[in-house]
């Protein structure tokens, strides 16, 4: 108020001023004219008129703004900040003339210092006004606001990479920072500026999105948000966008031309990936890029003359005739005929011809007739006695040949399949036993046809008790059987349990040694199957608080497809559709070879429908974020994060131009000594290198009484649709002998290769000369046609009673079928909290959960974990499942050194057993 009354009194003498100017300037007429009785008054002065107003200005780091106003006409001006009068001496005061109106301009400036905004407290913004005055009145302007600019540093949203396929919509999300004023937000296509009016196929939304409405080849790149403001200018996290192209079959060629000239052959016929070629990781074409077919070319055979029959008699006209036929052998196919004349005649007297006495030419012909009669019995009687002769040999091999069947591996109650019976994998009554094929009976004397050779010990058909899903139902218990007001849920059978139904889709085999079960809660536990290598890892608070569920693991079986390969067992886990807080690892082995410097697999996890299906669930090296699992890959297993559970298996197929290989294992066996027969059997195993594979064959041969005679030998079988050959060599003739007829036996390519039929076999049988010969030494050779082989050296007393040698799976360390709770994790839950705490939150630094991930090898795929509530505790899971056998803290302890996360290293050290 003072203030007020102060700048008054200044205007009042201003104009008090200028009257007393007028007044003097009037007395230099006093003296020439007298004054008028009044004075005419001065033009009234308008209001001051703004021509600058101030602006909203913000203060960017220490550095004050200026504000400034201009006023005409104007005789003072002042500013007021926030109600009050700024001081006088803040001001910088401007005064000039307009030339065209005559009247006072003046300009003024004042400085706001960020110590001045700060100084406000409450919730209302700093501002500030113009006040001008003049003889008229005084003029507002309008307030202008002063505020401190900042921008954080962390994008309140990053974009993040997709692998997206031509011509799909493509959509890039980014939220800017926090900052005043608000950020402007740009993007960069490999550090390029995108302008969406030069390119109409980008778009950028409202909310700062980026959207690509086709993807091209040419939209490959990586994507960066840019946002800014008067402050600073922030980049996000680059987003690679890779638009692939799957690879699409051209059209068959035609048929080849038969590649044999005359005989048995082959045809083929092939197709390219390029309709289109796979670009940018896009998935190549399923199936084989030819077809092989079988033609038979029919040889022509040229006819050829038999011997000349004997000279005929002498006839009336002295000339005697002999003949031959074209049947040695007679044109076939397109053979040329004979050349040259059938019959031929000549004199038979030598030119001296004499006729034939009357009735001599009729004893002449009988004659004849009579020896021609005489011949024909006696060939007829020749024949008849070559073929009982012969009858009775084959009769007698036959028989023979059919003691195979009754070796040493039948147990007492055993009952063979008939003749030319193949066992159905789908049908009840199963049999693990695949029978070892040749090429066919006509192809080389040398081999025979396993199908349906005597010389194969078949194995009894094997029960599987088996339950159909359909009956098995999650049903909450009585509150009396729980605990407290937890809610337990457990498979139950409410159909015939026990009896043998056909096996189909839903059906879970329920075998001994093949499954297992326990009831798990909140706190998590640990389903293995002992020797299989089959395990189920459920995290702590994957199941809902207060809750309970019979979870159950099991081994079933699947028929490959195409030229798709089984690569582990197929395990079923359950039950399915239970609600999941965090995603469970299913642990699996199989047998692809992967220690090779290009990659020759390409390896898919399939899943079962409800119906029965199998489908794709992801492929090794595509995962995009709609992909429900990760597959993380090791040599010998792999372990699989999930959210559902269900029906699994890894297949593969080769990836060219390269074939894949797998690992399989040769397995000997025996009959259990002493042998009291004659016969003895060598069987010969061809199994995937899994504990699971191996397992089974063990279990198999200690129910029919076989021994292992030596640890089983490792094989890589390749994809060249070449056969597995067996051989037996440097027998004792002296005291052995082999029924083997053939030189070799061979296991079809694709009934190894397909994975579905085992456990494959082939069986050498042998015959002592007497009881009293035990030792046996030979030599055993398998290998794949143009492949790689093994040899295993025999030498064994067939009489001496050795231990069973019953070797555990690589890899299939015993632990216990189930454990609950605490005990099935080796990292501590207080531990784990810790190491989440300090590694979820993103650094500026990137010494966070992504760094952990590259550190324990889990990193092919980044953004499953990252779409995670907590992405250090599933990669912390997938730890203990990859450690399960050997999970000491040392490895994780190592990583978290590595990282400089100290303070996480005394925790272990101090609550765990670093």
């Amino acid at each position: 108020m003072q203030r007020d009354q102060g700048l008054g009194l200044v205007f009042l003498l201003l104009l008090l001023g200028g009257y007393v100017v007028s007044a003097t300037d009037s007395s230099d007429y006093s003296e020439a004219e007298v004054l008028p009785d009044s004075f005419p008054s001065a033009p009234a002065e308008p209001l001051p008129e703004f021509l600058l107003e101030p602006e909203d200005a913000f203060i960017v780091k220490n550095r004050p703004v200026q504000l400034r106003c201009r006023a005409s006409p104007a005789t003072q001006i002042y500013f007021k900040c926030n109600g009050e009068w700024v001081n006088q001496n803040d001001h910088v005061t401007r005064e000039s003339l307009d030339q065209i109106t005559g009247l006072v301009v003046r300009e003024v400036d004042i400085s706001v210092s960020r110590t001045q905004v700060e100084e406000l407290f409450g919730l209302e913004d700093y501002w500030c006004q113009c006040v001008a005055w003049s003889s008229a009145g005084t003029t507002k302007s309008n307030r202008a606001y002063v505020r401190i600019a900042y921008l954080r540093k962390n994008f309140e949203q990053e974009p993040l990479g997709r692998e997206v396929r031509l011509e799909q919509e493509v959509l890039l999300q980014c939220r800017p920072p926090e900052g005043m004023p608000g950020a402007e937000v740009d993007w960069l296509k490999n550090e390029d500026l995108i302008d969406p009016s030069q390119d109409s196929n980008f778009l950028i939304t409202i909310d700062h999105d980026l959207i690509i409405k086709q993807a091209r080849l040419s939209d490959t790149a990586n994507y960066t948000c840019v946002a800014r403001n008067v402050v600073a200018k922030r980049r996000s996290s680059t987003a690679t966008v890779i638009v692939y192209v799957s690879g699409g079959w051209s059209s068959w060629t035609e048929w080849s031309e038969c590649n044999a000239q005359c005989g048995r052959g082959w045809q083929r016929r092939t197709r390219s990936c390029t309709n289109p070629a796979p670009l940018n990781g896009g998935a190549f074409c399923e199936g084989p890029p030819f077809q092989r077919v079988t033609c038979t070319t029919l040889c022509p055979v040229d006819g050829g003359w038999t011997e000349w029959a004997k000279w005929s008699a002498c006839g009336t006209e002295c000339t005697h005739w002999r003949s031959r036929e074209c049947q040695a052998p007679p044109p076939r196919n397109g053979g040329k005929h004979c050349s040259g004349s059938m019959m031929e005649s000549k004199n038979c007297t030598e030119g001296l011809c004499a006729p034939l006495a009357p009735g001599m030419g009729v004893a002449v012909y009988a004659g004849l007739v009579g020896a021609l009669l005489l011949c024909v019995i006696l060939v007829l009687c020749v024949g008849v006695l070559a073929y009982r002769r012969r009858c009775r040999h084959l009769h007698g091999d036959i028989t023979d040949s059919s003691s195979a069947l009754t070796a040493a591996f039948h147990p007492g109650n055993y009952k063979p399949p008939r003749q030319g019976e193949f066992t159905d994998a789908h049908a009840p009554s199963r049999t693990y036993i695949i029978q070892c094929t040749l090429q066919g009976i006509n192809d080389s004397p040398h081999k025979i046809p396993m199908t349906t050779s005597p010389l194969l010990d078949p194995l009894p058909s094997l029960k599987i008790k088996v339950y159909n899903s359909s009956t098995l139902s999650s049903l909450e218990l009585p509150a009396d059987m729980g605990s407290g007001d937890g809610e337990i849920l457990s498979l139950k059978s409410v159909g015939t349990v026990g009896r043998e139904r056909d096996y189909h889709t839903h059906t879970l085999s329920r075998e001994p040694g093949l499954s297992t079960s326990a009831t798990l809660g909140s706190l998590g536990g640990r389903l293995t199957i002992p020797n299989t290598g089959v395990s189920l890892l459920v995290p702590p608070g994957t199941i809902p608080q207060g809750k309970f569920y019979e979870m159950y693991l099991i081994i079933n079986k699947l028929p490959s497809e195409g030229s798709q390969t089984v690569l582990s067992p197929v395990v079923s886990c359950g039950p399915s559709g239970m609600l999941l807080n965090r995603p469970v690892v299913l642990t699996l082995p199989h047998c692809a070879q992967l220690d090779t410097p290009t990659p020759d697999w390409t390896l898919t996890l399939k899943s079962q429908t409800h119906q029965g299906a199998w489908e794709e669930v992801l492929t090794v090296g595509e995962e995009t974020l709609s992909s429900p699992c990760y597959l993380q890959l090791e040599e010998e297993c792999c372990h699989v994060l999930m959210e559902h559970l269900g029906t699994y298996s890894l297949v593969g197929q080769s990836c060219p131009p390269q074939p894949a290989c797998k690992r399989l294992q040769l397995a000997l066996f025996a009959p259990r000594a002493p042998c009291l027969s004659l016969d003895y059997s060598l069987r010969i195993y061809c199994i995937h290198d899994t504990p699971h594979a191996l397992k089974e064959v063990l279990d198999l041969e200690r129910s029919l009484g076989g021994v292992l005679l030596e640890d089983p030998k490792p094989l890589l079988f390749k994809d060249s649709y070449h056969n597995l050959r067996l051989s037996i060599h440097d027998i004792p003739h002296t005291h052995w002998r082999s029924k083997l007829l053939a030189k070799y036996q061979e296991i079809p390519f694709y009934h190894i290769w397909s994975g579905s039929q085992r456990p494959l076999h082939c069986t050498f049988s042998l015959e002592r000369g007497s009881l009293a010969v035990s030792q046996l030494t030979c030599k055993i050779c398998v290998r794949q046609v143009e492949g790689e082989g093994q040899i295993f050296q025999l030498h064994t007393d067939i009489q001496e009673t050795l231990p069973p040698h019953s070797p555990l799976p690589s890899g299939g360390t015993c632990l216990p079928s189930s454990q609950v709770g605490p005990y099935a994790f080796r990292l501590p839950d207080s531990i784990r909290q810790k190491i989440c705490a300090s590694l979820d939150a993103p650094s500026a630094r990137g010494c966070d959960w992504r760094l952990l991930a590259r550190s324990l090898g889990f990193d092919r795929y980044l953004n499953y974990f990252a779409t995670k509530p907590s992405p250090t505790g599933v990669l912390l899971d997938l730890w203990e499942a990859c450690h399960q056998g050997d999970a000491d803290l040392v490895s994780l302890a190592t990583a978290l050194e590595e990282m400089g996360k100290s303070e996480v290293l005394v925790v272990m050290t101090t609550d765990g057993d670093c």
